[in-house]
């Protein structure tokens, strides 16, 4: 097989893994103000990714590293056409960061909430914006001869792209009330099922219009086929959380971003960056590419090295797999 159709296809994989991964990390921590009652709840709901957020996000650098290796070119554009939204999210990544860290230095309930805030900033700037970077990808950007973005910032804030930013916006709220209603219990999980449920709803018209969208302006037989089953494992998930059936639901809801991930990067296939002004100057996973023998090498260090990456991840979980209640929280309160 081409080894650029089998970087493509590793991209793809490292992408999913990375939305469906930090995607409800993006869903806990803009969940805050509708969920913690007080900042008990507050921290009950931090630290349900507390052991993970950081491991989730090296999915990103690996994503990132592997684009900048195998596909040069479609790096090149995208970083400098798209500098300040990426810009932007990186901010948004290192402010969530840093107050997952310093939240809980003081004791002050103002320093918490300043806190606090920029967790739910943090998150909900990167969830809107990477919507927003895949729906430009997908619809095609204004590229010269020499692969040069052309447009400016405010060009990528087309009705398309917005639309795509919302739904990924909604798509990871709902994704993280319902890893918060399979990690807490009690109120705490009550009050995240009612939410997961009602903003699931509105996740759903919002998604399948803008998966209509794409089928129809952008998309192939098989990103059509893929949007559909996205569309009704998103049903699925807010049918099984409505049932109280939570592992089924964040199940559902991790097959729904994987898929509408994956039919996103089949509607661009065989390109890598469409060119909106002319095709001719489409990038494509041909022209786009290092050379062959750079993915040969490449090849072999991901043979080895995604199942360990994919092995330790797996034994994180596994070790953190356990519910977190109040009485946790309550209990290293007292101890301290």
């Amino acid at each position: 097989m081409d080894l650029t159709i089998v970087w493509f296809g590793i991209i793809t994989f490292l992408f999913i893994g990375y939305f469906v991964l930090d995607g409800f990390d993006f869903g806990v921590g803009m969940s805050l103000p509708f969920l913690g009652k007080d900042d008990t709840d507050r921290r009950v709901i931090i630290n349900t990714i507390g052991p993970i957020w950081d491991l989730n996000e090296t999915w990103l650098i690996v994503a990132g590293a592997s684009l900048f290796a195998a596909f040069p070119e479609w790096y090149a554009t995208l970083f400098s056409g798209f500098y300040l939204a990426l810009l932007l999210i990186l901010l948004s990544l290192i402010l969530r960061g840093v107050s997952f860290e310093y939240r809980h230095q003081r004791p002050e309930a103002a320093w918490k909430r300043r806190f606090d805030a920029m967790i739910v900033i943090g998150s909900a700037v990167p969830a809107l914006l990477w919507g927003v970077a895949f729906g430009n990808i997908v619809r095609g950007v204004p590229l010269d001869e020499g692969f040069n973005y052309t447009g400016s910032f405010f060009d990528l804030l087309n009705p398309y792209a917005l639309l795509a930013g919302v739904t990924t916006l909604l798509l990871f709220f709902t994704h993280g009330t319902l890893f918060i209603s399979l990690k807490t219990d009690g109120e705490l999980q009550q009050r995240a099922r009612r939410l997961a449920t009602r903003s699931g709803i509105l996740t759903i018209v919002v998604a399948a219009a803008f998966l209509l969208w794409t089928t129809l302006a952008y998309g192939s037989f098989w990103s059509a086929v893929l949007s559909a089953v996205a569309a009704v494992t998103l049903i699925a998930a807010v049918l099984a959380n409505a049932r109280g059936r939570e592992g089924w639901a964040f199940g559902a809801m991790a097959a729904t971003v994987a898929f509408a991930v994956l039919s996103l990067f089949l509607s661009l296939f065989p390109d890598v960056m469409p060119a909106s002004n002319n095709p001719a100057n489409s990038l494509t996973i041909v022209n786009a590419s290092s050379s062959a023998y750079t993915l040969q090498v490449m090849t072999w260090v991901a043979l080895i090295s995604l199942p360990l990456i994919l092995a330790y991840q797996g034994w994180t979980y596994w070790v953190f797999r356990k519910r977190v209640t109040r009485a946790h929280i309550e209990g290293a309160q007292a101890a301290h």
